[in-house]
């Protein structure tokens, strides 16, 4: 078991790595001495939540996450434990795309994401009925994820070096929900393919240069596709042409990866032509990289 202090010291981007012990039957939250607060979660989640007694509503940020756990802490500082089952409906909304609620898995609960969790009693504990936030506070928490964690296990001094930049980012604009799009530059490509052009490398460079020349500037990297193809073979291939242009940013243009929100696959979403035409469909296959100032932030 593993006490968290509301009193600690330690910047909260640290505590987010700290991982409570879960393990046992259920989930729940119990007082200790000096006023700390120990959180146990013990066993699976029930697979059907069907006939359970309705829960509190919590709202908060994720403090700690492992496994089928999950702990989340409220605005006045109280730690809860929730498990996650199956049956979780984990969605979220709005955001930086304009879209709808889009349904997700339990691997997007990230530490820090502000979320607002329904839950039934169980066992004595509660596990979420209903988790749902919004895509851009997903996009920072996986900025501040990839921004921490992309070196654990190697050398001390590079993980707080890159602790120490992604915690001064956070500061800024962690919690922020809007942005300003200062620039979107599209790179394209040929039918099926993922492979990088020339001239879509010195666009991609100069994108990243444009946006290292203004304050708090992140970049956004959404992948699309024409029409041509299964909706399945389309989605991947939206996620490899995105991956690939993040990778060359960071590889190659010196782009730091604290400085990238979650990049997207959007499959045919959003075309910027007609599919109906080769000349439509070739403007379709494209990357979007998008340079995004938080309104919050701009100008300081």
């Amino acid at each position: 078991m593993r006490v968290f202090s509301k009193g600690s010291a330690v910047p909260i981007l640290l505590a987010m790595l700290a991982v409570p012990a879960w393990g046992g039957l259920s989930a729940q939250q119990q007082g200790s001495a000096e006023g700390t607060e120990s959180i146990t979660v013990v066993g699976s989640a029930p697979t059907d939540l069907t006939g359970l007694t309705e829960g509190p509503e919590i709202e908060g940020y994720i403090s700690a996450r492992t496994g089928e756990g999950m702990q989340v802490t409220g605005v006045d500082g109280a730690a809860t434990a929730v498990l996650v089952s199956d049956a979780t409906d984990i969605k979220s909304s709005g955001g930086l795309l304009g879209l709808g609620r889009t349904k997700l898995g339990a691997d997007a609960l990230l530490n820090g994401l502000p979320v607002t969790v329904k839950t039934v009693q169980w066992e004595g504990g509660l596990v979420a009925s209903q988790v749902r936030f919004k895509n851009n506070n997903l996009a920072t928490a996986n900025m501040i994820r990839t921004g921490t964690a992309q070196r654990f296990g190697e050398h001390d001094t590079q993980i707080a070096q890159n602790a120490a930049a992604t915690e001064a980012l956070r500061g800024r604009v962690g919690d922020i929900d809007q942005y300003n799009v200062k620039g979107t530059t599209n790179v394209y490509f040929d039918t099926g393919k993922s492979a990088l052009s020339q001239s879509a490398e010195a666009d991609l460079c100069a994108a990243a240069a444009e946006a290292n020349a203004m304050d708090n500037a992140l970049l956004l990297v959404v992948g699309y596709t024409d029409a041509v193809g299964s909706e399945d073979y389309n989605q991947e291939l939206s996620e490899r042409r995105a991956g690939r242009v993040v990778n060359y940013l960071q590889q190659k243009c010196g782009w730091a990866p604290y400085r990238m929100l979650t990049p997207t696959g959007m499959s045919e979403s959003d075309p910027l032509a007609d599919n109906s035409t080769a000349a439509g469909m070739a403007q379709n296959r494209r990357v979007a990289v998008n340079i995004l100032v938080s309104k919050a932030v701009e100008g300081l």
